[in-house]
C-alpha cells in the first residue's frame, strides 16, 4: 500500500468515527490495561500511530462492522483486554481485515484520481460498505445463501430475523424490491411454490405496493395458476391505476384462458 493511499484511507477512517465505541466495549478493558504509547505488528497502517488515533481507529472498525475486539483479534469475549494477545496474527479475520484496509485505501487513491462531476467526493471506507454488519452482503444475497444451505423456511425466519434487528439502520434493503429480487430469481429456477411464499411475504410486509402484488402475481404465474395470477394483477391495478404492464398482463392471462 503506497504512503499516498494509507494516509488517504487513515484519513477517511477517522472521518467516519462520528461517536465512540459503545459504553460496554470501553467497559472490557478492565483495570491495568491502556491502548500503548508504541503498538506491536503493524502491517498497514504506519509503524509510529499515535495510540489516540490506534484507538480511534479500531473504534470505527467496531462500529462500521458491528463487532467486537474478539472478531479480529486473539482473546475471548466478556475478558478484560489486558489479557489478548492483540499483535498475534493467529486470528486469520484479522489478515482479511489488513486486505480490506489496503483495498479501500487504493479505492480512495483511484477516486482522488477520477475526474468525477461535482464539488463533493464519496469518501471510501469500511461504512460505506459494511454499514454496522461483519459481511457486506445484500439482503437478497443473505436470504439467498441461506436459502441454498436451508431451505425455505429458514430463508422466510431469516427474513424476520434480519428485519427485526436491522430494520432502520441503513444495514439493508428493506424496500419491496429485495423480496421481489429473491422470488424471481427463486421463479427462474423453477422453484414455484417458494417463489409465491416470497412473494406473499412481500405483499404481507409491502401491502400497498402495486409492485409487490405484480411480484406476486408473476409467480403465480409462473407456476401455472392463472386465476390466482390475474387476482393478484387485478390487485396490483387497483393499488396503481397507472400499472400498464399489469393491466397488460391481465388481457394476456385471460385471452390464454380462453
Amino acid at each position: 500500500m503506497s504512503s499516498t493511499a494509507r494516509s488517504c484511507f487513515t484519513v477517511v477512517v477517522l472521518a467516519l468515527l462520528v461517536q465512540l465505541a459503545p459504553a460496554a466495549a470501553l467497559a472490557q478493558q478492565g483495570p491495568g490495561w491502556d491502548w500503548p504509547d508504541k503498538a506491536k505488528n503493524l502491517k498497514v497502517l504506519p509503524s509510529d500511530t499515535p495510540k489516540e488515533k490506534l484507538r480511534e481507529t479500531m473504534m470505527v472498525f467496531t462500529r462500521s462492522l458491528g463487532v467486537r475486539c474478539p472478531y479480529c483479534h486473539v482473546g475471548e469475549e466478556g475478558k478484560p483486554l489486558s489479557s489478548f494477545d492483540f499483535p498475534s496474527d493467529k486470528n486469520p479475520k484479522k489478515v482479511i481485515a489488513r486486505d480490506m484496509m489496503r483495498m479501500a485505501g487504493d479505492v480512495q487513491g483511484d477516486l482522488k484520481k477520477m475526474h468525477l462531476q461535482g464539488t463533493h467526493r464519496v469518501a471510501m471506507g469500511c461504512q460505506t460498505c459494511h454499514h454496522g454488519r461483519p459481511v457486506p452482503a445484500t439482503l437478497v444475497e443473505e436470504l439467498g445463501w441461506t436459502y441454498e444451505t436451508s431451505g425455505i423456511d429458514s430463508t422466510m425466519a431469516a427474513y424476520q430475523n434480519l428485519r427485526t434487528r436491522f430494520y432502520g439502520r441503513n444495514a439493508y434493503d428493506f424496500g419491496d424490491g429485495s423480496l421481489m429480487e429473491l422470488g424471481m430469481n427463486l421463479s427462474g429456477k423453477g422453484k414455484n411454490d417458494d417463489a409465491i411464499r416470497i412473494m406473499k411475504l412481500n405483499v404481507e410486509t409491502n401491502p400497498t405496493s402495486s409492485r409487490a402484488e405484480e411480484g406476486l402475481a408473476e409467480a403465480y404465474a409462473a407456476a401455472g395458476q392463472k386465476d390466482q395470477a390475474v387476482h393478484a394483477f387485478q390487485k396490483a391495478l387497483e393499488l396503481d391505476p397507472k400499472n400498464r404492464n399489469a393491466e397488460r398482463r391481465i388481457h394476456e392471462l385471460e385471452g390464454s384462458a380462453k
